[in-house]
């Protein structure tokens, strides 16, 4: 609930502005509405709802105006205009954002702050008390601070600066974990993985002799990007751009997507076929049981997966698990594989839009929102990186190439929810929501706003969600697509 201190002089900018008018003077302070749930506990029709902020809302599509919830409310605060409930706060918080003199207070900080006082008091008293005691002070009774701790994850990470994208790593990765698509395709990228199979030595540093040439096609039916070719009898490499001084060395056109080693597959399937030992995964396809709540488990694995490495073969077994052997650190050439820790604070850029979609797609609800500004419980994460790969303004870091765009949605307000507080019209950094004037028509929805409809635009909207992530009664109905651009 919010509260009124002493500060208040009767202005009444939060009554004017009370979307519910939840709001009235007394002894000319401010008091609103306590948020206790009485009248959700007493409403017959099942009308009033408790949002994720803690307050309450009416869903004037099903309330019919029998005024239970009047009689119900302790502080009469409640009250029936023309069929419709008003004074339920919706803890939108509206009212502290216009309060001129800072005289409205959430009550979760107001416990937060006395706590912090408390904390004071106590270390003061127990150090007075230790000193007249003869005893040493108490020194580690500290107030709560920012934690210094991060999230991590040790993983095969790739460093994109030293890769050419030539695949040699997927070729040798036993598991298949991971992935590299050449945009160039038919043309040598370099990978030599012909020369390593060539049995005769006659591919060698990027050479081709003829008279050590068997062809026995090794070469040829190996080759990841369908580069090598017989003519006249003999191995013809197609090169793209031969005036280069090292023409199989370039850096082609592409993108690498590897296994994170987050370990969400293993959460997800939950049988002792997959685990996670000493910080590696391990398979074990003999005790993958094909059965139909197995089957459905190894395909929500799959499905979660952040980087859709993981996949199953024709036999209902898994691959594309990195199980950290390290062949492909060996393999690469530009020694552009290696072990790394990766590591996240929770910190996200000044580009974050709030928009939710972090907290909606986290599959561990490490995540949260609470009135735009985005809070990480580290203990939880996993560094599974799906924040960061759908994030639409890249404010979350990631070390995946792996990325997902908003492709379009559908978003739309529902009157009978929405209680004009007007937080999604200014949190929308892309005036997509706009008001109507509804003057004319025979409404009556609050104080605030009264004589205005929200309305989306869906030619501006991008289908972020912050709008529908901050709405304190989930008046918006909203859906999202998402193409993998990456």
């Amino acid at each position: 609930m919010y509260l009124t201190t002493n500060k208040c002089d009767g202005q009444g900018d939060c009554i004017r502005n009370c979307p519910t008018e939840a709001i009235r003077f007394v002894d000319n302070k401010a008091f609103s509405c306590m948020c206790c749930g009485a009248c959700f506990e007493a409403c017959p029709n099942h009308a009033i709802f408790k949002n994720k902020y803690g307050g309450y809302v009416v869903d004037r599509a099903k309330c019919n105006g029998c005024g239970v919830c009047q009689f119900t409310c302790p502080i009469e605060s409640i009250h029936i205009d023309n069929g419709i409930v008003k004074g339920i706060c919706s803890r939108c918080g509206v009212c502290e954002d216009v309060c001129s003199r800072n005289a409205r207070t959430d009550t979760d900080n107001l416990v937060l702050d006395k706590q912090k006082v408390l904390l004071n008091s106590m270390k003061m008293v127990a150090n007075t008390v230790g000193y007249r005691a003869g005893v040493k002070k108490i020194e580690n009774m500290k107030l709560p601070v920012k934690s210094d701790k991060s999230a991590d994850r040790v993983c095969v990470s790739t460093d994109m600066e030293k890769c050419v994208k030539c695949g040699r790593c997927a070729y040798y990765c036993p598991t298949r974990a991971i992935e590299v698509i050449i945009q160039d395709e038919g043309f040598c990228v370099g990978c030599k993985i012909c020369e390593d199979l060539c049995p005769t030595g006659a591919l060698k540093d990027g050479q081709y002799d003829k008279n050590l040439c068997t062809l026995c096609l090794a070469c040829v039916e190996n080759c990841i990007n369908d580069a090598l070719k017989v003519k006249d009898f003999k191995i013809v490499r197609n090169i793209k751009d031969s005036s280069m001084d090292n023409p199989l060395c370039s850096n082609t056109k592409g993108t690498i997507v590897s296994c994170l080693n987050c370990g969400l597959c293993r959460e997800k399937f939950d049988s002792p076929a997959l685990i996670k030992k000493e910080n590696a995964l391990r398979y074990d396809p003999s005790q993958d049981k094909d059965s139909e709540e197995n089957n459905e488990k190894r395909l929500e694995a799959i499905y979660n997966c952040p980087v859709s490495t993981l996949s199953e073969n024709e036999d209902n077994k898994l691959f594309g698990y990195c199980v950290s052997c390290g062949k492909c650190t060996q393999v690469c050439n530009e020694q552009a594989r290696s072990f790394q820790t990766i590591s996240w604070d929770g910190e996200v850029s000044d580009d974050c839009i709030s928009c939710g979609i972090c907290a909606e797609l986290c599959p561990k609800e490490a995540i949260s929102l609470k009135r735009g500004t985005i809070n990480v419980d580290l203990d939880k994460c996993i560094m599974c990186e799906t924040c960061g790969i759908h994030c639409p303004t890249d404010a979350i870091p990631k070390t995946t190439s792996t990325k997902y765009k908003i492709s379009g949605g559908f978003n739309y307000i529902d009157e009978n929810l929405c209680v004009k507080c007007g937080l999604c019209k200014d949190i929308c950094g892309e005036e997509a929501i706009y008001t109507v004037d509804i003057s004319n028509e025979d409404v009556n929805l609050g104080t605030k706003n009264k004589n205005l409809r929200f309305v989306v635009d869906d030619d501006k909207c991008i289908y972020c969600g912050a709008c529908m992530n901050i709405c304190p009664s989930k008046s918006f109905i909203f859906e999202r697509e998402f193409n993998r651009v990456n």
